[in-house]
């Protein structure tokens, strides 16, 4: 970057530069910029010094602004510079080093405006101080609108890595972050909450007649007969391989066996297609079964307090034969 001429010597208007259009006293902001200097800069090449506190202001090509992400505060957000619009104008309001990378995307001339002449300049005009606030204004809306996007999107993966991909249920992960909670509002409320365990009976038999696709298949079967059949408080969860939870707050031990003997019947008559060992995905194959063990939770009970019961009535269940449910 290297000087080519000041502002007072150039064909440069007042009128180019949108911070100053409309001011009252043309003359004595064109005394103030007369010895400001004209910057060239080529395509591709950097505002040298542009971290101290100086008013950018782009006269002829286009500037790419890259905020910095070293220090933590900024986003790396990248905007485009076109004539008459400037950069740096809060590093100049509060005297801290400006924090973007400034690069030419194309043969540019950039006036520079040093801090000092900057409040010089609002103090003989009313209109470079409404510019600003203006200016910065709509920068911290557009920001916070951003910033808003990025939450939306960062709860969106946040949602969707606590979603088992395979059978769309919630995941081990989502278990662990919500279940603590359901169990200290349960206690703190005095309302009941019931847990249902579930696993599909001799899984591993059918993933080795039929193949691994159509165990996968029996996984989704399992999951929608869970989903089809609760209320929308009810939350049901791949806890690991072929097991799986239900969840039920508000909701007595005789009720929860209730749900779960209707999702034991319910899985009984889910049908599974396919495979790879069938030769024909459209082809049924054997209905597949599971077994329930139902816990209710009770006073100082934690949340693994409350799995290991459910999980001990699952076990009577496959004891007693599977395929049938168990408290």
């Amino acid at each position: 970057m290297k000087q080519i001429s000041t502002f007072g010597s150039s064909s440069y208007r007042i009128s180019d530069l949108q911070l100053l259009r409309n001011a009252d006293d043309d003359a004595a902001i064109a005394r103030l910029l007369a010895n400001c200097p004209i910057m060239s800069l080529q395509a591709g090449g950097a505002v040298t010094e542009s971290s101290r506190a100086r008013l950018y202001i782009l006269l002829r090509g286009a500037l790419s602004v890259a905020t910095d992400t070293r220090t933590g505060m900024a986003d790396g957000t990248v905007s485009k510079i076109l004539p008459g619009e400037s950069v740096g104008e809060q590093s100049v309001l509060d005297e801290e080093a400006n924090l973007s990378s400034i690069t030419a995307l194309e043969d540019s001339e950039v006036l520079v405006v040093e801090a000092d002449v900057v409040w010089q300049l609002i103090d003989e005009s009313n209109v470079l101080a409404r510019n600003l606030l203006r200016l910065l204004s709509f920068r911290i809306r557009a920001a916070n609108a951003q910033l808003r996007r990025r939450q939306k999107l960062g709860e969106f993966y946040r949602q969707l890595s606590m979603i088992d991909g395979l059978t769309g249920l919630y995941n081990r992960a989502w278990l662990n972050d919500l279940l603590p909670t359901m169990v200290a509002t349960a206690h703190g409320s005095a309302a009941p909450l019931a847990l249902i365990m579930i696993d599909l009976d001799h899984f591993k038999q059918f993933n080795d007649t039929h193949g691994h696709l159509a165990g996968d298949e029996a996984l989704r079967s399992a999951a929608q007969v869970l989903s089809g059949a609760l209320r929308p408080t009810d939350f049901a969860v791949r806890y690991g391989g072929e097991e799986m939870m239900v969840l039920l707050p508000d909701t007595s031990d005789k009720v929860a066996f209730s749900v779960a003997e209707r999702l034991c019947e319910r899985m009984r008559q889910a049908k599974v297609f396919g495979g790879e060992r069938a030769g024909d995905m459209r082809k049924e194959l054997p209905h597949i079964t599971a077994s329930f063990g139902v816990s209710v939770l009770r006073p100082q009970q934690t949340e693994h307090d409350l799995i290991e019961a459910a999980d001990a009535a699952l076990y009577r269940a496959k004891e007693a034969g599977r395929n049938q449910v168990a408290a």
